[in-house]
């Protein structure tokens, strides 16, 4: 009984009464009610996605959290691709763009700059960080950029036999990245950095039931609540007179920070493999996963989807690739690296913002 009167489970039930109360659009004051609550819920994510690692071991535990936060985001972006019409073809390009350089510059660059300022110089294997970034690499070039220069469809579409291969390139690339994570390589992605007398968290099976069904509701209204709450904050940036395409950043924000929370906190205690497990992954998962499932959809639906980037997102793109293949080919880091990326990042919302 004690375990249901934590708060990391009252407040995910709450807030999913509260979402289907419909009383959120009724006035601000349930909005910013809703907001507190979307925080909160993060944070609960977070608890449970800490006692699943606990429990199942890593690279296992940043793997569930990766892949659960990818399936909420393919399923956000398909359902409003179908609502959306038109006005949504370059939903998916968007969302995957704004959430790969959140992850490579905002969580990768603040890991980096927590964990330097607190231990000055944090070591990772080279190894795993060289397979994470071959692999994402190549599903970028391969989803993000080959399409603005293909002669098959005008503009920066594919045509279906290239988004067919593109998707099939996408699952295999990150198919043989879970193996080697999870199997053939699994020891690089290991974190050596352990506190000898640190006492082993003993966590029972009803106790990962719980957490996997409250990691699953956390995530859930964490999306549902951004998706709400998303026209309120559409017109506080229309009101502002900033551009729209800033709001998508903002949801791929509150998506993203249930990884980014876990990662930094384990970047603070050290345990930067981790941060980087998580990070690396959730970039390979979000792209890996997310245009295969949109791919489907767009063959059901005979929709046409744009994905390539324009010449200044490959640019900046490119920049936070090759500062992060940089800042990681030594397998140590210093707090340098880490406001580098942070720059890289601010950049990229600054040009959203002044074109």
């Amino acid at each position: 009984m004690r375990l249901f009167l934590q708060w990391t489970i009252i407040i995910p039930t709450l807030s999913w009464i509260l979402f289907f109360s419909g009383i959120i659009n009724n006035s601000e004051i349930f909005q910013i009610l809703a907001s507190i609550m979307l925080i909160l819920s993060v944070m609960s994510a977070v608890h449970h996605s800490e006692i699943i690692a606990h429990r199942v071991g890593e690279p296992y535990g940043t793997i569930i959290l990766a892949i659960s936060i990818t399936v909420i985001e393919v399923s956000i972006i398909i359902s409003l691709m179908l609502s959306g019409g038109k006005e949504a073809v370059s939903l998916a390009r968007d969302t995957v763009y704004s959430a790969t350089m959140l992850i490579l510059n905002g969580i990768v660059g603040m890991c980096l700059f927590i964990g330097g300022l607190k231990h000055h110089e944090q070591k990772f294997s080279k190894h795993s960080v060289t397979i994470a970034l071959v692999s994402l690499i190549s599903i970028v070039v391969f989803t993000l950029v080959i399409p603005t220069f293909t002669e098959s469809a005008e503009g920066s579409y594919y045509s279906k036999p290239q988004l067919i291969f593109a998707s099939i390139a996408c699952l295999v690339i990150y198919s043989f990245f879970l193996f080697a994570q999870t199997s053939r390589h699994r020891e690089y992605f290991l974190s050596t950095d352990t506190n000898k007398n640190e006492k082993p968290i003993i966590i029972s099976n009803w106790v990962l039931t719980i957490s996997l069904i409250f990691l699953i509701a956390s995530l859930g209204i964490v999306v549902l609540l951004a998706k709400t709450l998303s026209p309120t904050i559409e017109s506080i940036v229309i009101s502002r007179n900033l551009p729209v395409s800033l709001v998508g950043v903002v949801i791929a924000a509150i998506i993203l920070l249930p990884e980014g929370i876990a990662a930094i906190i384990a970047a603070r205690n050290n345990k930067l493999q981790t941060s980087l497990n998580l990070s690396l992954g959730s970039a390979l998962a979000s792209i890996g996963l997310t245009i295969p499932s949109v791919a489907v959809v767009c063959f059901i639906y005979d929709i046409e989807i744009i994905l390539g980037l324009g010449i200044k997102s490959i640019i900046l793109l490119a920049l936070s690739v090759f500062t992060v293949m940089l800042s990681l080919s030594s397998g140590r880091t210093n707090i340098v690296y880490g406001v580098v990326l942070l720059v890289n990042l601010f950049a990229f919302i600054f040009l959203i913002i002044y074109p």
